[in-house]
């Protein structure tokens, strides 16, 4: 193909139209080069936790895990489901001794502390119940709307119903209190003071046989101000990585979203299994187990499962140095986190020159011991406040070299990176019952958006000193590898050649200007070969990874939708924030569903219900190739060209027949789902006026 290009250019002069197709030709070329090295060496994981507690002896050898869940709005985040994440993390099978969870609340919510309080004396019932019964579904909300039993047994189902209605009561004291307001009045999300709590009573202290002990339960809200930057996600993660180096300071954490609630309770031994293994522990930093979704239908329109992801890439670079940090469900060694300077027989000062001035931050990082003690001190408490206090990482390395990196809004990708970088290894587990179960998007306006907030993040890293491209190439990285971390750094220029094919063709095709050769020529089979192998590769993916042939087409839409918006959009933001003229933001994704929302995305119907900024581009491209589809075919067949303008009439007619969602959404449907009026009419304009330009730009 592009021998096909260049021989042509030799003997005439390129058009700029041949240019444009012809670079974009070479970027899907380099793009898919990358993409082969996810396919190299897939691997496949087994875990036998049973095996472990032999191995371990007793459940007092098995480590410590500190379970981080992060928050920042809510109103998009609800409180109550936050609740459900804390209370499913809390009764994992798991010693309890060895088990806190902190809760980080970028939003200042007094709602979710006091949600926080409720949900701990609920399960004082649910972690007994669950245990008791064997529950599998540890999340009270999930497990009242299917039910987990598989357990029948003398008084479940008399304790079920009274566990029910607890629930229901935990319910019922949230919602009142955020209906009340009160408790809501004079939050600011964007300043306010630090404040860490541990939610205890006096039971805790009990050491009666029959109090029934709790894991540890901190709420973390960290100081904001206006003038300070606060570094999103990582910024939170980095201050709850301090803090409970202070209080529990567990060798191992679970990061979790706030909507990320654990469906296998076993998933700690799980990780373990991998984290304890003599032959793999030193150099093994953490394991990723996939994003599942339980929200998902049976036509996962929006690809919310993240197939192509979890299914094929991550498991192909399980097989080289490991899988990428995936933001949320990965059990992370807390050593790798703090970098190499952190040895024994490191300086003191030097120390507190990378993690900042708190003695006692550093004097826990070769603490042997697991702070099991529940005496936390007001002077602890006050060493914790200062750990998440605005000024704190001035003159440090967090976020630098020390704890999850703040150079993009997607701190697990530059994190996981830089930790591969450094010679560590990750391994991914994909066990039988999904370890994980979160929210998908539901619509396709937060699909796109969600997908434009990881594109710019990508391509933050892309133009910085951390370019997978060129950073570290002496380092112990293999070179798979690093392609498949400088893939999805580079995945958002796919948005240039998916623009040009999806316009430059057709506008040719409408001024009988060719760009492809004849339909009898031989070189014509060259790209029918490329394009026809290409769908048949994903087609056999997809159908290798046991779903419908039906995903294969609606992965093609979804992907090219991606590519429009959330490519371009992202693009842009880099290109801006790098010329001063935006800010780098992270808007978390919306975790609230209404019912119209939902029927919609159960029946398989696209919501257009979108911003003007998702919907315009989408539907001004589907205008103008219906416009160039007509009107260059009949043109075609008129003048006889039909043979030589094949090629861009085939391009048009799919790109038509993959987005037909779209043209059902602008003509046929009237629900409230339909493409507005509005948006259709702007885009015919915008149409009719690139169509004009173009006739200028021909006839000139």
């Amino acid at each position: 193909m592009i021998f096909y290009r260049l021989s042509s250019f030799h003997h005439s002069t390129p058009s700029f139209p041949l240019l444009l197709v012809f670079a974009s030709e070479l970027i899907l070329s380099f793009l898919w080069l990358l993409g082969q090295a996810y396919l190299w060496r897939p691997c496949t994981r087994k875990t036998f936790p049973e095996r472990l507690m032999l191995r371990e002896k007793t459940a007092e050898q098995l480590p410590g895990i500190d379970v981080f869940v992060c928050t920042a709005d809510p109103e998009k985040e609800p409180p109550l489901e936050v609740m459900n994440t804390v209370l499913s993390a809390m009764a994992m099978d798991y010693p309890t001794e060895k088990l806190s969870v902190y809760v980080s609340d970028d939003g200042g919510c007094a709602l979710t502390l006091y949600a926080m309080r409720e949900a701990r004396e609920f399960g004082r019932y649910w972690l007994p119940f669950c245990r008791r019964f064997g529950i599998k579904t540890r999340c009270p909300k999930l497990y009242f709307s299917r039910y987990d039993d598989d357990f029948a047994g003398r008084g479940y189902e008399e304790e079920k119903e009274n566990i029910k209605l607890k629930y229901k009561l935990l319910e019922e004291h949230v919602k009142k209190a955020e209906s009340s307001g009160e408790i809501l009045r004079g939050i600011n999300s964007k300043n306010h003071p630090p404040h860490v709590e541990v939610i205890q009573d006096e039971s805790d202290n009990s050491t009666g046989s029959n109090v029934e002990k709790m894991p540890r339960l901190v709420y973390i809200c960290r100081e904001k101000t206006a003038s300070a930057p606060h570094h999103f996600k990582a910024g939170a993660l980095n201050v709850v990585l301090r803090v409970s180096s202070m209080i529990s300071n567990a060798p191992y954490v679970l990061v979790l979203d706030c909507d990320m609630r654990c469906n296998d309770p076993s998933s700690a031994k799980q990780a373990m299994c991998f984290h304890l293994d003599p032959n793999i522990s030193p150099n093994l930093a953490f394991v990723q187990f996939p994003q599942m979704f339980h929200n998902l239908s049976n036509m996962d329109i929006y690809d919310g499962k993240l197939r192509s992801v979890f299914s094929v890439k991550w498991p192909g670079m399980d097989g080289l140095q490991g899988p990428m940090l995936s933001g949320t469900g990965f059990y992370i060694k807390r050593k790798a986190l703090y970098g190499d300077i952190v040895r024994e027989d490191t300086d003191f000062t030097l120390l507190k020159q990378y993690l900042g001035p708190s003695n006692e931050l550093v004097k826990s990082l070769n603490s042997s011991n697991n702070n099991n003690n529940t005496d936390i001190t007001s002077r602890l408490l006050e060493e914790t406040r200062l750990l998440a206090s605005c000024k704190y990482e001035n003159e440090s390395q967090w976020g630098k070299q020390v704890g999850f990196l703040y150079n993009s809004v997607i701190e697990d990708y530059l994190t996981g990176f830089t930790l591969h970088s450094k010679g560590w290894k990750s391994i991914f587990y994909n066990p039988p019952r999904a370890a994980f179960l979160g929210t998908a998007t539901t619509k396709l306006n937060d699909t796109l958006l969600q997908g434009a907030r990881w594109n710019s993040g990508a391509l933050q890293v892309t133009f910085s000193r951390l370019c997978p491209l060129v950073y570290r190439l002496t380092s112990r990285m293999s070179v798979l590898q690093r392609m498949c971390y400088v893939y999805l750094s580079f995945q958002p220029l796919y948005f240039f050649p998916i623009w040009c094919l999806a316009t430059v063709p057709q506008l040719c095709l409408l001024h009988a200007i060719p760009l492809y050769p004849k339909a009898s020529s031989l070189w014509f089979m060259v790209f029918s070969y490329i394009f026809t192998m290409s769908q048949l590769k994903h087609a056999e993916e997809v159908l290798s990874t046991g779903d419908p042939i039906r995903t294969w087409w609606d992965e093609q839409r979804i992907w090219t939708m991606k590519a429009i918006i959330s490519y371009t959009i992202g693009t842009m933001n880099v290109v801006l924030k790098c010329f001063g003229l935006k800010e780098a933001n992270f808007v978390p994704t919306n975790k609230v569903a209404d019912d119209e929302q939902t029927m919609f995305y159960q029946k398989g119907l696209f919501n257009f219900q979108a911003s003007t900024i998702v919907l315009v581009p989408l539907v001004t491209l589907i205008t103008l190739n219906i416009f160039c589809f007509i009107a260059g075919t009949v043109r075609t067949i008129i003048d006889g060209s039909f043979d030589a303008m094949f090629g861009q009439v085939f391009i048009s007619f799919y790109v038509l027949s993959v987005h037909y969602p779209l043209i059902d959404g602008m003509v046929f449907r009237k629900d409230k789902g339909r493409v507005p009026t509005s948006v259709t009419i702007s885009s015919v304009a915008i149409s009719v006026s690139v169509l004009y330009f173009g006739s200028l730009i021909h006839m000139s």
